[in-house]
């Protein structure tokens, strides 16, 4: 019902997204008295309009595909398999809403009080939240979090409408397969995407304005995923610039500047996905004294995620990159601990980063070239999963696992893994760096057998010159 109301509370958290909702239960847990302000959807982009709905669709896509291509050699086969995208966006928008379910649940188990609303700072220790009907509500604080996340980045001349031309949010509820897509940005989104639309039969060709797919990664983690999309006829652009846009009944057409030369390229419809920015504008941050990079929009933090308005924090995408939901969760968690006055901080030192294409991709700590510029004494080996009896079991041996460690001391310094199930183990390579493991270290931890994690006990032992699995080569080890 509109109208004007007050209430005050202990913590306000702004976005009830993995950051926003991670803060609020450990909040909440902490026993403080918790209002947690969502304007859409508990469980933020990554829940409803990025990670879960994308692993959907991905999931069903590679099942598809499997069956199609993979099954008559193993001895399955499957006649007639077909794609219902619509029964798979039926059953992608069932898993959503089960786990936006779950969390509205784990809220309540906390204690927490959701409201629904827009919130706008106006004060350092006041929120004005406008409701879905347009009624007002004063909200007043001891400590506020903010937490609302990201929005999608636009192009000046390819901004989106919803049919042609379309964003990530947009492309994970389309109720046709297109024939053939155009995809502006070679980032995670774009791969992940692209690729599943590739499974379906669509052309896809991407288009990248940086020199490799998959920017900021390992350049053999780009190679590989770039060799594996083109195999399943994926046209990958680099180094190019897309310059003009054009509209049509029957899709788009745009003009590309790249290494050979000008060309148009014509698609039914184009996705557009250059990243995110920080969704930090029009929240009344002036009003609450809270800084913002002028450049980047983000809120700055310090280790306990602090802005500079001492009881103001702010937690996930809105605080700094990288963009990713398991930073938000930890970065929610220390921000509820730090306001019930636990010892706590974000020790940003390794942030793991999946890439849930086919092949998987993961990558954690440093690439050998980001060591050598660090001024390590870096080396890397590389254990191939066609060495591995759990990928051939699996018919999986394509991608590799690869380690970097420093030659002077022998210190783990990074893990890279191309292929089956990468994103499962990531975590045991994130904890080894966190815990400032030697590569021999690894490489004295059972692993075991059969599975796809042995690849990085053996990447080690291959570091160490000690290889097992594969055939040592004349000389002595050379490892620590």
């Amino acid at each position: 019902m509109a109208g004007t109301y007050a209430r005050a509370t202990e913590v306000a958290v702004v976005g009830g997204g993995p950051a926003g909702y991670m803060a609020a239960i450990r909040a909440g847990q902490l026993g403080k008295k918790v209002l947690l302000i969502e304007r859409a959807d508990l469980g933020g982009e990554c829940l409803n309009r990025g990670c879960i709905p994308s692993k959907a669709l991905i999931h069903a896509s590679l099942l598809y595909h499997a069956l199609r291509t993979e099954g008559p050699e193993i001895g399955v086969q499957a006649t007639g398999a077909t794609f219902d995208l619509a029964a798979t966006m039926r059953w992608k928008e069932a898993v959503v809403q089960k786990e936006r379910q779950g969390v509205a649940t784990l809220l309540k188990s906390a204690g927490v009080t959701v409201l629904a609303g827009e919130a706008r700072f106006t004060g350092p220790r006041s929120l004005d939240v406008r409701a879905p009907d347009g009624g007002h509500e004063r909200i007043d604080f001891a400590a506020a979090v903010i937490a609302t996340g990201a929005v999608p980045v636009t192009l000046r001349g390819f901004e989106t409408d919803g049919s042609t031309v379309v964003n990530a949010w947009e492309l994970l509820s389309v109720a046709t397969v297109p024939r053939s897509l155009l995809v502006l940005g070679g980032g995670v989104s774009g791969c992940e995407l692209g690729e599943f639309l590739a499974r379906l039969g669509v052309k896809v060709t991407i288009v990248e304005m940086l020199p490799q797919i998959l920017p900021g990664l390992d350049p053999d983690l780009s190679r590989e995923l770039a060799g594996a999309l083109g195999r399943l006829g994926v046209e990958i652009r680099t180094g190019t610039r897309a310059t003009a846009l054009r509209r049509g009944p029957n899709g788009v057409a745009i003009d590309v500047d790249g290494p050979a030369g000008t060309a148009t390229l014509e698609a039914e419809r184009l996705f557009v996905t250059i990243g995110k920015r920080p969704a930090s504008g029009d929240l009344g941050l002036e009003e609450a004294g809270v800084a913002v990079d002028p450049k980047t929009g983000f809120v700055g933090v310090d280790a306990q995620m602090r802005t500079n308005v001492p009881h103001i924090y702010a937690a996930g995408d809105v605080a700094r990159p990288p963009m990713l939901a398991h930073k938000s969760y930890r970065e929610g968690i220390v921000a509820a601990e730090a306001i019930a006055g636990r010892s706590t901080r974000f020790d940003f030192r390794v942030v793991p980063s999946v890439v849930f294409t086919d092949p998987e991709l993961a990558s954690v700590g440093l690439t050998r070239e980001e060591a050598e510029r660090a001024g390590h004494a870096a080396r890397e080996a590389r254990f191939p999963f066609a060495a591995l009896g759990r990928a051939h079991a699996s018919h999986a041996t394509s991608g590799w696992a690869k380690l970097v460690g420093d030659d002077a001391t022998g210190a783990l310094l990074g893990v890279h893994v191309a292929g089956g199930s990468a994103g499962e183990y990531a975590a045991e390579a994130a904890h080894a760096l966190e815990m400032g493991s030697t590569v021999r270290d690894l490489a004295l931890t059972i692993h075991p057998h059969p599975t796809f994690s042995e690849a990085l006990q053996e990447a080690a032992l291959l570091w160490l010159g000690e290889p097992m699995h594969v055939a040592r080569r004349p000389g002595p080890a050379v490892g620590r």
